[in-house]
């Protein structure tokens, strides 16, 4: 279904832009269509375009365990400096990142990767740009104790906090039901993760245009661009759009031949040298946060698979005109600079060698620069509205 679905948007907007070329004036109507009409009536309008949040069937939303959350969350005290708290790197008036190239950490400290932002990771399959975590509760649990992010040695302080501070010990006895002397390191990342869960934006201009089918949501550059990312740019193939949502990722891992083009002649031996490292006990993410050629080897320094050197998630481009610079170790100052880099065929300057381990699928798309300006504008129409809060009555359970 999604197959046909998509050939025909394409074709549509194919017409689109013959269409729009003759009427400068008009605005095409998405196929079906007519003028506010929605798709998808009765869901929440921050929602429209997202499926249900996911939540673990032992870890419930509740608004207290949220605000719990919340609180945990922005608190720098849970550092070894006590600057540097989760909204440090991931701040809520960035659309929850730094809008820095790779985050600073205590003392200064900057590690190699860039901060993803938290608005929509309850979605993500895996979590970080390797994937080396498998679901918020922990993800959240690993900065605290990287010597180059909050920098503790172990989870005891943070414990120390929750135990002589007030307003923690009635929050985890009302929320979890235990004494504050009892508190674990899993009942605060089950907090933070709820939390996280309720950063989801939805309602963006594509949305509106796509599920709700409002004609007008999208700039006709934007149409254009949308008959493009569907089309002859094939965002489409990693950066997913379904019937009835868009995640605008596959939450698969790809090598796009960023970063790793550096370093292709020390692949072989970093890669057995990472492999030797980790059979004996090396920990994975403290390596590739402190050492920036370690961290190129990507979604390999998790698997040990081949195939997968030089591999990074896909990220979502929801809200993507927010969260500059891009990929995963923030090279790319500007959305045309990415999308030069995959026009390029997966380089960022033209010519340059390929690296022997880039995706199949990358490869020059030969877009005109007109082309590469109206790809950039569609991306700018996936920017959502203000996230919600979603409790248990608006989630999905996950088994």
């Amino acid at each position: 279904m999604r197959v046909i679905l998509l050939l025909f948007w394409s074709m549509t907007g194919l017409f689109a832009n013959v269409h729009a070329a003759d009427n400068p004036q008009k605005h095409t109507l998405p196929p079906g269509s007519q003028s506010n009409s929605p798709a998808n009536p009765g869901v929440a309008s921050n929602l429209l375009g997202l499926p249900a949040v996911p939540i673990p069937v032992d870890n419930p939303q509740s608004p207290a365990k949220i605000e719990l959350g919340d609180k945990l969350f922005h608190d720098k005290r849970f550092s070894v400096d006590g600057t540097v708290s989760c909204s440090k790197c991931h701040d809520d008036k960035m659309a929850f990142t730094d809008n820095l190239p790779t985050s600073a950490g205590n003392r200064g400290q900057t590690g190699t990767r860039n901060a993803p932002t938290v608005l929509n990771a309850a979605y993500n399959k895996r979590q970080f740009w390797d994937g080396r975590e498998p679901d918020l509760e922990s993800q959240s649990k690993q900065p605290l104790i990287n010597p180059v992010e909050h920098g503790l040695s172990n989870y005891e302080p943070i414990l120390e906090i929750i135990r002589t501070d007030p307003y923690y010990q009635t929050a985890f006895q009302s929320v979890f039901g235990v004494a504050a002397k009892k508190v674990t390191i899993d009942h605060v990342a089950k907090a933070i993760a709820s939390f996280e869960r309720t950063l989801v934006s939805g309602d963006s201009a594509f949305d509106r245009y796509y599920f709700k089918r409002q004609a007008d949501a999208m700039t006709e550059q934007q149409v254009r661009g949308f008959s493009l990312f569907v089309g002859e740019g094939r965002c489409i193939s990693c950066h997913v759009i379904e019937q009835d949502q868009a995640l605008f990722t596959d939450g698969q891992f790809h090598n796009i031949g960023i970063g790793i083009n550096q370093i292709q002649q020390d692949v072989p031996r970093l890669a057995q040298a990472f492999q030797v490292a980790k059979s004996k006990g090396i920990n994975v993410d403290v390596a590739v946060l402190s050492d920036k050629k370690s961290s190129e080897l990507g979604r390999f320094a998790v698997t040990d698979e081949l195939s997968q050197i030089g591999a990074f998630k896909t990220s979502t481009l929801r809200n993507i005109d927010l969260t500059a610079p891009y990929m995963h170790d923030g090279s790319l100052k500007t959305l045309k600079d990415v999308m030069n880099h995959y026009n390029n065929g997966g380089v960022t300057k033209k010519g340059d060698r390929v690296n022997d381990f880039l995706d199949g699928g990358i490869r020059p798309l030969n877009l005109s620069d007109a082309q590469v300006d109206d790809l950039v504008a569609f991306m700018k129409a996936l920017t959502g509205s203000k996230n919600a809060n979603p409790t248990s009555t608006q989630t999905a359970k996950e088994n």
